[in-house]
């Protein structure tokens, strides 16, 4: 499998999508109504680039649905921050207007907000396959992070029906997710 040339091929496909709104809208469905029952106060997720899942506008509602219950509780949302170093991800707090400023691969990070540890995490999918296994950009951000994190969250891919690889082969250092959720709900675990 030459997973480059399959990425290039997945990423342009979910780009040209005709319905990809509709396909958005029905993914903030499943997100939502699947938060609904978790208890999670700290959720981590991703800015979304090249034609991704948006993830941030039901996570928002998610956070002010929080503040609207009998006991209001205080929920927090965190998107990554890249530590060039070792190559893997911190969480940091995000909120709509937050500071933000551009990593080294333009994407747009929270700039001097705290550190979070967040106990659910949302992660994009260039591709994924059956064994909650994703493919991504290729950077390995995702793997090592997941391979480092004590505790580690509960780990959800989100993307598109069009990004289901059948014959998809991980690789021993892919760490699997414990979800994946597209635009026609829950897909992993079966």
């Amino acid at each position: 499998m030459d997973k480059q040339a399959l990425r290039r091929k997945l990423v342009a496909e979910r780009q040209s999508l005709p319905d990809r709104l509709q396909r958005a809208d029905a993914l903030q469905q499943v997100m939502r109504f699947w938060l609904v029952g978790r208890s999670d106060t700290l959720i981590g997720a991703y800015w979304p680039i090249k034609g991704e899942f948006d993830p941030l506008p039901a996570l928002h509602r998610w956070k002010e649905d929080g503040e609207l219950m009998e006991e209001p509780q205080r929920r927090r949302i965190a998107l990554p921050v890249i530590d060039k170093a070792t190559k893997t991800l911190s969480f940091h707090a995000w909120y709509p207007g937050c500071p933000m400023e551009e990593d080294a691969y333009g994407i747009p990070k929270p700039k001097d907000t705290e550190v979070l540890h967040p106990t659910l995490l949302f992660v994009p999918c260039v591709g994924y396959g059956a064994g909650g296994y994703r493919l991504g950009y290729g950077g390995g951000f995702y793997d090592r992070t997941l391979a480092a994190l004590r505790p580690r969250p509960f780990t959800v891919g989100l993307g598109y029906t069009q990004g289901h690889v059948d014959d998809f082969e991980p690789e021993p250092h892919d760490e699997p997710l414990d979800a994946i959720f597209n635009d026609n709900g829950i897909v992993w675990p079966y």
